[in-house]
């Protein structure tokens, strides 16, 4: 298959395939006699996993850490669910500040006949009187 049938296939572009290739996270692909990438069943296997890990959160930083670990073989089991422990705590952490936002957010709309419009209004003084000293 070429860049193109597997970037279609996996719903990344052609991009994000050569870039995932130079930093590592899947072998260096084979090249018909042209020089065109032909990707074999081996590495749309790398893909489909490299996806899987990035779609369940992982950055790429910990995913290149933990492709390291997995060519090292089975003695690296632990150290490759820490990363992934790890990852999920950092996500965790970041919903918790999504819904902190989300909640900030919700009250605003509720209140924006109230306080906020007061909020805006004092602002737009404070904008007209900045314009006329510019």
């Amino acid at each position: 298959m070429n860049i193109t049938q597997v970037a279609k296939l996996f719903d990344l572009s052609a991009a994000t395939l050569r870039y995932y290739e130079s930093i590592g996270l899947f072998p260096p692909i084979n090249r018909n006699k042209s020089g065109v990438r032909d990707y074999n069943e081996e590495d749309i296997k790398w893909i489909d996993f490299v996806k899987c890990m990035r779609e369940s959160g992982l950055t790429i930083e910990a995913l290149i850490e933990y492709k390291s670990l997995f060519a090292t073989g089975d003695h690296s089991l632990e150290a490759r669910q820490k990363i992934l422990v790890d990852e999920r705590e950092k996500l965790i952490e970041k919903r918790d500040e999504i819904d902190k936002s989300i909640s900030r957010l919700a009250g605003k709309i509720k209140d924006y006949d109230g306080k906020l419009l007061e909020r805006e209004n004092k602002l737009k003084g404070t904008l007209v009187t900045e314009a006329k000293h510019e």
